[in-house]
């Protein structure tokens, strides 16, 4: 995959930011009353991986005025290193606009995680594409890779057409299109049709297209196995399969990915992950890994996938890269990784995990 050149930006993510609050010592909400408090969205975890690794990365967003969670997001994506543009949106009282809080237990052993998303009154729903200038961002700029998250597409009618411009506006410009269906019931009940029509329009001009087990089927009707369950490794022919027909329905599309997920416990996964680049498939058989927080772990096989495309390696090596660095999200608190360097990552790759001095 040919990259443009001369860009300001490797990549680029819309995105609705919020925080994620977090009880310690991986205890159940309901029975919590200290918690870890961090800033969060998907398409952010996405770009950490690269950012982390000294990329130049940006997200375009919406801040509520004044707000101190807005001030703390904007101090962590400085931390991280990611640069942000977005329009500030008054509040309008106390029933107005806000930054979305998701809930989150991490689980423990056989008491599975469960997550809560209180998004009532999410300033990114108001993301607009006149609140951005395109023509500076990807003609003047530059972007080598416009990466979109179906979240994103299906939070409101304006977002949906919001990332519908983008993908236009990132096409006109040479942009390579990134595009995780990140497919979500509870956002697509009672608009199915319509987001139907924008998820099938933005895949149809994407340069790559990313799920896990169940997206392709869910948000684009293609026919795949059963997820979840016991064995995935023996479905691998069956999701071969699936993208193959979605390869068929989407010719642009230059690489298909998804990952596969076995959940043994809280504690322990079975981690792999299939890509199609061009003709070449990479398999990466489902292996053991341990988890301390889950979340996260399928953006940071997103992010390490595109940091190797944006550094020009093989679709073998862009696979394994993003592996690792899901594998390496599943070991921290929080829900993104920022690497010390590649090294760090190849490591878990090689299953090296030996002490360094």
């Amino acid at each position: 995959m040919k990259l443009k050149e001369n860009c300001k930006y490797s990549i680029v993510v819309p995105s609705s930011m919020g925080v994620r609050i977090t009880p310690l010592y991986r205890q159940p909400v309901h029975i919590s009353d200290t918690f870890r408090m961090q800033a969060t969205s998907a398409e952010t975890n996405v770009i950490s991986i690269s950012a982390g690794l000294g990329l130049k990365t940006k997200v375009l967003t919406a801040f509520v005025k004044g707000s101190p969670i807005a001030q703390f997001i904007k101090n962590d994506l400085g931390r991280r290193g990611i640069d942000y543009e977005g329009k500030e949106v008054e509040q309008g009282g106390p029933w107005g606009y806000r930054h979305q809080f998701n809930i989150a237990d991490s689980g423990f052993g056989l008491r599975a995680p469960r997550v809560c998303n209180d998004r009532a009154g999410e300033v990114g729903r108001t993301l607009n594409i006149k609140d951005f200038d395109l023509d500076r961002i990807f003609g003047e700029e530059g972007v080598q890779i416009l990466h979109m998250s179906g979240l994103v597409a299906a939070l409101s009618h304006d977002t949906g057409v919001f990332c519908l411009e983008l993908a236009r506006a990132a096409k006109k410009y040479g942009t390579k299109i990134a595009f995780d269906l990140n497919y979500r019931a509870s956002f697509w009940k009672g608009r199915e049709e319509e987001l139907s029509a924008i998820f099938s329009e933005i895949a149809s001009v994407a340069d790559i297209l990313i799920g896990n087990e169940e997206d392709f089927q869910l948000s684009l009707g293609l026919k795949g196995p059963e997820a979840g369950g016991k064995d995935i490794g023996s479905k691998i022919e069956s999701f071969k399969g699936m993208i193959m027909e979605a390869k068929k329905r989407y010719p642009n599309v230059e690489v298909f990915t998804t990952t596969l997920r076995q959940v043994v416990s809280a504690n322990e996964h079975l981690w792999g992950a299939i890509a199609l680049d061009g003709d070449k498939w990479t398999v990466v058989e489902p292996r053991p890994i341990q988890v301390v927080d889950r979340i996260g772990g399928g953006d940071a096989f997103v992010g390490g996938m595109l940091y190797g495309k944006v550094k020009g390696w093989d679709s073998e090596e862009c696979v394994h890269f993003g592996w690792a660095c899901g594998a390496f999200v599943a070991t921290l608190l929080d829900d993104f990784g920022l690497p010390a360097d590649e090294e760090q990552i190849f490591g878990i790759w090689e299953g090296n995990a030996r002490v360094r001095r």
